[in-house]
């Protein structure tokens, strides 16, 4: 019997501390804040006229005319109206896609907006941008501080943009997909991970591009379908040579406490070498040195979630552990789920079925790159004694008070707020996505969770 027992002890590592294995614990909404879906901003003084109406190209032909092109989650028979229409007259403050706190700025946010309307080919009216938020949980209010564009005055694109005769040079949702963003330990700028090359840009305090960094892997260039090098081929035959997905470029981007890495991490999988299957149910993170401004070959795996499809946003909260969002594609609550037969809007037909905040271990790596995943939380099984949400949104009328959801599509934004509590946005992809209500746009919700047993998993 002592044999065994001191057998069994050291499998269980003689007295150690017990490792955890993607176990599921507790998040409890402890604040609610909410940036309405219609809030618009100017463009810069000296923007081109063109930018003072934007979606103009979001439907099958040019329309100028606001508000002309009623907003929806999809064509029938799927798709919800969502009561928002476009274009709209300003710039939309929208699609927050990455935060991180402001350094020496406790409750304040930097947060990135995506490419506009959801492509390259509806998106060049779109003006790329960061934004400075503080959301106020006592009151449920968001607060717009400072909204900084993103331009090229200097040239430093290497291909031709949207706006490239004119002398300010202000960015588009045709020229790039911004989805993450760490601000430099220095002060200087921010680094910005996005989708189109995928690239990695170095941009500068006021948002001017100082540098565009081509992917490698495994030394090799590793590009996606909207790449601007790429192009159709002369027969309907002729291949691209890419194998990163449309919108699966670099969703997350997480930098190391002393801001000499970044880890970019892929929202997809890659597509094996010559085919159009994924090359695993796993995404690719790419390291990358700060200081030397290039890539240094070394590579993670990230084994997603069962039923979940991609991944939202990625930070470190110390020097190895970072938070990840996975997700599937589903938006609203599930207890309103579609019966056979039947078709929205009075139900969503592919309601959300897995959003959650997992806790990885970049540490240790397994013999074949794959980080080791701590815990998770579950974001539409989130508790709620307080009744501290601000907006529950349509669900079933016996889905319990004391549970809250975030059944959003897109929910994009993560980061540590201190040793027991987190942040989390949505992306509510303004006007084309509802998971709050069934016939409602998405507002830009900012929740701040309570989960003590994710932050000190170890």
């Amino acid at each position: 019997m002592r044999a065994l027992l001191l057998a069994t002890a050291a499998l269980l590592g003689l007295g150690g501390p017990a490792r955890a294995a993607d176990m599921k614990v507790e998040a409890r909404l402890a604040g609610h804040a909410v940036l309405p879906a219609y809030s618009m901003a100017l463009p810069p003084a000296d923007a081109p006229r063109d930018a003072l109406v934007a979606g103009k190209f979001t439907g099958a032909a040019r329309e100028d005319r606001p508000g002309s092109l009623p907003g929806s989650t999809g064509p029938a028979p799927a798709g919800r109206p969502t009561g928002i229409a476009l274009p709209f007259v300003g710039q939309p403050v929208q699609g927050f896609s990455g935060i991180k706190p402001v350094e020496g700025e406790p409750g304040a946010y930097w947060v990135l907006t995506d490419n506009g309307f959801g492509n390259k080919r509806n998106s060049g009216d779109a003006l790329l941008a960061f934004r400075k938020l503080r959301p106020d949980f006592a009151t449920g209010q968001v607060a717009v501080e400072k909204t900084v564009f993103l331009s090229d005055p200097d040239r430093r694109v290497p291909f031709r943009i949207t706006h490239e005769g004119t002398d300010a040079r202000y960015l588009t949702g045709a020229d790039f997909d911004p989805e993450s963003i760490q601000p430099a330990r220095d002060g200087s700028g921010f680094w910005i991970g996005e989708e189109f090359g995928p690239f990695i840009l170095r941009v500068d305090a006021e948002g001017r591009v100082q540098r565009v960094v081509e992917t490698k892997l495994d030394g090799q260039p590793l590009r996606g379908p909207d790449h601007p090098a790429l192009f159709v081929g002369a027969t309907p035959t002729a291949g691209a040579d890419f194998r990163a997905r449309r919108s699966g470029g670099y969703e997350g981007m997480a930098m190391l406490p002393d801001g000499s890495r970044l880890w970019a991490l892929l929202e997809q999988p890659l597509y094996r070498e010559g085919s159009d299957q994924p090359e695993g149910p796993f995404l690719r993170m790419l390291e990358f040195d700060t200081e030397k401004g290039d890539w240094t070959g070394r590579s993670l795996k990230l084994r997603l979630a069962p039923g979940a499809v991609a991944i939202g946003d990625f930070n470190f909260i110390d020097d190895r552990r970072a938070l990840v969002i996975e997700r599937d594609n589903g938006e609203g609550d599930a207890s309103l789920a579609c019966a056979e037969g039947q078709n929205p809007p009075g139900c969503f037909a592919t309601p959300a079925r897995l959003k959650r905040v997992s806790l990885l271990d970049l540490g240790e790596p397994d013999a074949e790159g794959f980080v080791r995943k701590l815990a998770h939380v579950d974001l539409l099984d989130i508790r709620d004694p307080e009744g501290l949400a601000r907006q529950r949104g349509d669900r079933a009328a016996e889905a319990p008070r004391e549970r809250f959801a975030f059944p959003f599509v897109t929910i994009e934004n993560v980061a540590r707020v201190d040793e027991e509590h987190i942040i989390l946005g949505n992306d509510n992809n303004l006007p084309f996505s509802a998971g709050r209500h069934l016939a409602h746009a998405d507002d830009n919700e900012m929740i701040l969770l309570h989960v003590p047993g994710l932050l000190r998993a170890r």
